[in-house]
């Protein structure tokens, strides 16, 4: 059965009565769907089919029609007055398909009277914060918040407070009414481009978003774009909106005044993020000593026969007050996305109020509180490190937030002094942030300046600042670190799978201790060092004898099996994890360098001044003066090495002339429970080493 060109227009004007202006989104799935059913997803296929009652024919899913594929549909008869000629060397074009709706569309929203309200609105906190939010959510691996995610948000919130906003005008019976609606429903406005270049307008909407703390609103936000672009959008996605956001600021319009649809009481614009234009010609630096920063433009386009101007500017001065901070807009931003900083505060620019005066005490106060600032992070900075991949509560530290110095949002872009914050003599406070930030707050924390040997804490800096914490590695040594840490996942699955119910003390989740090593023996093989001593506990000890010490498989795996040892007549249980190993280790340079585990009882950190003590005998006997041909490594566990008095003894011990081996390598593994104890309930430190 074929479907004939008047039968399609009749659909099509079903679909712009359905949809409205997500008509053209919905066209160019129809077009799909004439062309091949299959084409497009379940949803719309059934969606389609009960639309044209299964008039479908042809083979694998093609339908076949009589006309092509996109049939006029005749103009919208509009009373124009005929203002011009047209002259012979014009080319009229008649406007069809999905345009002509358009056209239809806005000329159906000349019924509405409607009045529009603007306001300017500083975004300098806003975009502050907004830096603050994309710094953690990029260290998290959550994504990126744009300027609307948090402008839709405050949107939803004053909507919920000046419901008269959220409300839409409708004849019922022929009489006027006022469709007062409980819920939020924001549409936003999404800009598609066609395969063939064109483009399109279309108006999903977040459910419910009234409802939502902003963690999940971003999520929902960030769906539905998604939807949008990869063309999965449902008709319940457009039904429904309440209030709507339009952002042409995006492709550089200052300010807007949309049209409003029926079926709505508000449309908000949101213009162009920019300095004020009497501003542009200033320099960067010209600017922040200033205090000048961007704004914003807001529009609110509202049917006036249901919202009075007043209304509708005290919802935008609403808007305003919550991108200024006030109601604890921002801290309750962090709060839901879990980040562990105090939102930026608006403020008074306190360095301006020396403009005009001949002294600049403020500049200079600012100056040795930033030095502090610097030292701080330093310091505390490791408390708020991303150090745990199972997720760690974060806290707010006030000596790492530039408020507590008294510097204000005017400051972020002024210049400082960095004094021997290395890499970098002088930076905008933003710059210096971000510099600490990275270098002492993500993946590695560090903790060292109650060393009292100057040069050593300086040898540090030196070795993290340029680099922000960050070694750069080659591809090669790249490659290399992952076929370790394959190899080392691959030995613990094995052994899983193969020995189920078999005691084991795996390194699983702690792989990552074998490239460590690998890069360690490399790096000791390159300055010509004899053997490594390494005294560990049973945990990855399997693991580390094959692939660091070269134990064979075969004599590890033997250990597994159930063979009868006349010596051992209560059995062997886990004395595997007690013996100790010796081997050649060829590095990635190519070198050789050997290796020793020492054999350690179940009593783990009783281990410790047996390698310190193996170790000093063997620089002993081969005249190692410089102590730097026979290194100690040590392995833990975090609870043993807290737990258990001889670790601290053995370090006590270590610098003393008739003891000292010249350094040891302590490597401690966080195995997040001490056997059946939580780290809280184990010690009463932050951290294993303190």
């Amino acid at each position: 059965m074929e479907i004939k060109e008047k039968e399609i227009e009749k659909f099509q004007k079903e679909l712009f009565n359905h949809f409205g202006y997500n008509f053209g989104f919905v066209a160019d799935l129809f077009d799909k769907y004439l062309d091949d059913k299959n084409s497009v997803t379940d949803y719309w296929r059934d969606y389609f089919n009960k639309l044209t009652n299964g008039n479908q024919n042809g083979t694998n899913g093609s339908n076949s029609v009589t006309t092509a594929k996109s049939p006029n549909i005749s103009a919208p008869k509009i009373a124009v007055s005929k203002s011009f000629n047209i002259s012979p060397s014009d080319q009229p074009q008649l406007i069809t398909g999905a345009s002509a709706k358009i056209i239809e569309n806005m000329t159906d929203s000349l019924a509405i009277p409607t009045a529009t309200s603007l306001r300017t609105i500083s975004v300098k906190l806003l975009e502050e914060n907004r830096i603050i939010i994309n710094q953690y959510l990029k260290k998290t691996r959550q994504g990126k918040i744009s300027f609307t995610h948090i402008v839709a948000f405050a949107i939803v919130q004053a909507a919920k407070k000046y419901a008269e906003m959220n409300n839409s005008f409708a004849f019922i019976e022929g009489k006027p009414n006022i469709i007062k609606k409980p819920y939020v429903n924001l549409g936003l406005a999404v800009d598609i481009e066609r395969k063939d270049g064109s483009r399109s307008l279309i108006v999903p909407n977040i459910k419910q978003a009234g409802k939502m703390n902003f963690k999940e609103f971003y999520d929902a936000y960030n769906l539905l774009i998604d939807k949008s672009r990869t063309g999965k959008l449902e008709p319940s996605d457009f039904q429904g909106s309440t209030i709507t956001l339009t952002n042409p600021g995006g492709i550089g319009t200052v300010s807007s005044t949309p049209r409003l649809m029926n079926g709505q009481g508000c449309i908000i614009a949101i213009g162009a993020i920019d300095y004020p234009s009497e501003f542009k010609a200033l320099h960067a630096t010209a600017l922040a000593s200033l205090g000048i920063g961007k704004v914003m433009n807001v529009t609110s386009t509202y049917d006036h026969r249901i919202i009075q101007g007043a209304v509708s500017g005290e919802f935008l001065a609403f808007i305003d007050k919550l991108l200024l901070g006030e109601e604890d807009f921002y801290t309750k931003l962090f709060i839901d996305l879990g980040i562990p900083q105090k939102a930026v505060g608006w403020g008074i620019d306190t360095s301006s109020k020396g403009l005009g005066q001949f002294q600049d005490n403020e500049h200079i106060k600012k100056q040795a509180l930033l030095l502090q600032l610097i030292n701080m992070f330093r310091v505390r900075g490791h408390l708020i490190a991303d150090l745990n991949p199972l997720g760690q509560k974060y806290t707010y530290n006030k000596e790492l937030d530039p408020a507590f110095y008294g510097f204000t949002i005017w400051d972020y872009d002024r210049q400082f002094i960095t004094a021997n914050l290395q890499g970098m003599e002088t930076g905008t406070l933003r710059e210096i942030m971000d510099v600490l930030h990275t270098t002492y707050c993500e993946k590695i924390g560090v903790e060292y300046m109650h060393n009292q040997n100057q040069e050593e804490k300086q040898w540090l800096q030196e070795r993290m600042e340029p680099v922000l914490n960050k070694p750069k590695f080659n591809d090669s040594l790249k490659k290399r670190i992952m076929e370790k840490l394959i190899i080392a996942e691959s030995f613990e699955h094995f052994l899983h799978t193969r020995f189920i119910g078999h005691k084991r003390f795996s390194l699983e989740g702690n792989e990552t201790i074998i490239p460590v090593l690998d890069y360690l023996l490399s790096m000791a093989a390159d300055k010509d060092t004899k053997e490594i001593l390494l005294g560990m506990a049973h945990r990855g000890r399997l693991n580390i004898l094959s692939n660091i010490i070269g134990k064979s498989y075969e004599k590890i795996f033997s250990e597994f099996e159930e063979d009868i040892d006349p010596d051992s007549p209560q059995g062997t249980g886990d004395v595997k994890y007690h013996l100790g190993a010796t081997g050649i280790y060829q590095t990635m340079n190519g070198k050789e360098i050997k290796v020793s585990v020492a054999s350690n009882p179940s009593h783990l950190e009783s281990v410790n001044p047996v390698v310190e003590g193996i170790t000093r005998a063997k620089q002993i006997r081969n005249n190692d003066n410089e102590r730097n041909k026979y290194i100690p490594v040590l392995l833990h566990g975090d609870a043993a090495f807290a737990g258990q008095g001889i670790v601290a003894e053995t370090l006590n011990l270590s610098q003393l002339k008739g003891y000292r081996t010249g350094g040891t390598i302590h490597i401690i593994i966080n195995n997040q429970i001490g056997f059946t104890t939580t780290p809280e309930d184990a010690r009463s430190s932050p951290y294993a080493t303190d």
